[in-house]
């Protein structure tokens, strides 16, 4: 696969992120509310989509790791991203946007990475998750933000988060026990 300079910056290349707009808080709002169906389906509380440059989803995903018919690999993130990686190209997949209810681990963040996707908006930071699952069994959370999985790469994702924090925990109080 080839990549032309303008669809690929190299993590170490001066990069102006982003700006945050009202499409990108609605459709972080909507992320959270996949989570919130997720939960209402017994699944873990977590939910992704990607967007395109024009606010268009393209794909979406709740968590399904969950034993028994779930995969432990299939947390919302990499599901929406392996989801949108099937129907547009690399350089389409590098003007979209992943929207999050919760900070992407290490897992996830390496599939957006190879997805090619472009830019992570997340609202609930990894910490703030920890304080909310503790030790719980079926999360036991990496401390590694998503940040530091993308920069020791090849390419710039733009991120943005941790965004409405408070907002995206409803989905998690009560649930982890």
């Amino acid at each position: 696969m080839s990549h032309t300079k303008d669809s690929i910056v190299n993590a170490r290349e001066p990069h102006t992120p982003s700006q945050l707009t009202d499409l990108d808080m609605a459709l972080l709002r909507q992320a959270i509310a996949v989570a919130d169906d997720a939960r209402k389906r017994g699944r873990h509380p977590f939910g992704a989509l990607v967007a395109d440059e024009h606010g268009n989803v393209i794909a979406s995903a709740g968590n399904n790791s969950m034993p028994p018919e779930g995969d432990p690999t299939q947390h919302a993130e990499l599901a929406a991203a392996a989801a949108a990686a099937r129907i547009l190209s690399p350089e389409q997949l590098a003007r979209c946007t992943l929207y999050t209810s919760a900070e992407p681990c290490c897992m996830c963040s390496g599939a957006i990475y190879w997805c090619n996707i472009g830019r992570v908006v997340y609202a609930l930071s990894e910490h703030h998750l920890l304080t909310l699952t503790g030790d719980h069994p079926e999360n036991p959370t990496f401390s590694l933000p998503c940040r530091e999985v993308f920069v020791r790469g090849q390419r710039q994702i733009d991120v943005h988060g941790p965004l409405i924090e408070d907002e995206a925990a409803q989905s998690h109080i009560g649930f982890w026990g």
